[in-house]
């Protein structure tokens, strides 16, 4: 069993920054953040390998302004988030698994991260 702890969500203006963080309390092959926007459904952000830090993102809407990254020491998983943007507005999860990316059997709570115009 993986327990993940998301932190830093928030209200912020747009173009503002957001850092989020996730907390693993044991060991992960890959992790991800995911997020649901208030009617849609659940989307894929970001993912990286814990291993070798290899990561990948959804699509271009967020490429280049987010950036996924990993402390292995610290088994925390980030998510920098720049240039926000309104449709960012979501409920953001983290996501892990012991062997495979997609899809991930762990979930965290989630933490709110709202971009106001």
């Amino acid at each position: 069993q993986v327990q993940l702890v998301e932190s830093g969500g928030g209200s912020v203006q747009a173009g503002g920054t957001l850092r989020l963080s996730c907390a693993a309390s044991g060991h992960t092959y890959c992790m991800g953040w995911f997020r649901q926007a208030p009617g849609k459904e659940r989307e894929g952000v970001a993912w990286i390998y814990t291993g070798d830090g290899s990561a990948y993102y959804a699509d271009s809407s967020v490429k280049g302004r987010f950036t996924v990254s990993r402390d292995n020491a610290k088994s925390t998983m980030y998510l920098q988030m720049n240039s926000l943007k309104p449709e960012d507005t979501a409920m953001y999860y983290c996501a892990a698994d012991r062997v495979r990316c997609s899809p991930p059997r762990y979930w965290g709570q989630g933490t709110q991260v709202t971009v106001a115009a």
